[in-house]
């Protein structure tokens, strides 16, 4: 299979990683993330340098595929890595987990700044990271790393995933939450809050996912070996 490029810190870049044992794995982390969870194999951390950098490094490693695994909101590494493959020729594959299927009481937006506007006024739950937690003045977000600058008006809870609905209910009701602000990550590490939400009755504002990249994409770890052992063609 040669060299394995797994862009991504998330749970199925990890379990990635750890299914190619005996293959030469490199995953790289955006390392915005203070202690981050490391996947089996060689890691890096940091940025390419935009499109020309990642070229250099695919020819310098010997890249065979790549597989961008990244977070579903995580756009701009993923635009590189697709302009990139293609400068190179080396085989790409997305892999993202789906959405979660939406429900009655939900409103999807944009952005996180058209949320943080739909919520004004109210007390949020809001999970959608530190990165653009400026846009809200009032509310209890949870997020890894604390927001730098803090965020005034705004509580911050550190913590990390999975998360238990009993758990869930409890921050809700101990905040006096009135509405779940989220973006649509998909997969069960941080669902709790959905379930959460549905029974306190409280509305829910999801950030819909940036647009699907032109590059051939699966949902699972399973279809990204299968993908890796008969499709790529590399090695």
């Amino acid at each position: 299979m040669g060299t394995v490029l797994v862009l991504g810190g998330t749970g199925e870049a990890r379990a990635l990683a750890a299914a190619l044992a005996g293959t030469r794995v490199i995953s790289s982390l955006a390392g915005r993330v203070n202690d981050p969870k490391l996947p089996e194999g060689e890691v890096r951390v940091g940025g390419f340098g935009g499109v020309d950098g990642l070229v250099a490094y695919l020819r310098a490693e010997r890249v065979d595929a790549v597989v961008d695994a990244t977070h579903p909101f995580a756009d701009r590494i993923t635009a590189n890595a697709v302009a990139a493959t293609r400068e190179t020729g080396t085989p790409f594959l997305v892999l993202r987990r789906p959405g979660w299927p939406p429900r009655p009481g939900w409103e999807y937006v944009d952005s996180v700044a058209e949320a943080a506007r739909r919520v004004a006024g109210r007390t949020p739950f809001i999970t959608t990271g530190r990165q653009e937690l400026a846009h809200f003045t009032r509310g209890v977000a949870r997020t890894v790393d604390p927001p730098d600058p803090p965020v005034p008006g705004v509580t911050v809870l550190l913590d990390r995933g999975p998360y238990a609905v009993e758990g869930e209910l409890a921050l809700m009701r101990e905040h006096g939450v009135d509405v779940l602000v989220t973006k649509d990550s998909g997969g069960p590490m941080t669902a709790a809050k959905l379930e959460a939400a549905r029974h306190l009755g409280l509305p829910v504002v999801v950030v819909r996912r940036p647009p699907a990249p032109d590059a051939p994409c699966v949902a699972t770890v399973a279809e990204a070996l299968d993908w890796l052992t008969r499709g790529t063609g590399a090695g």
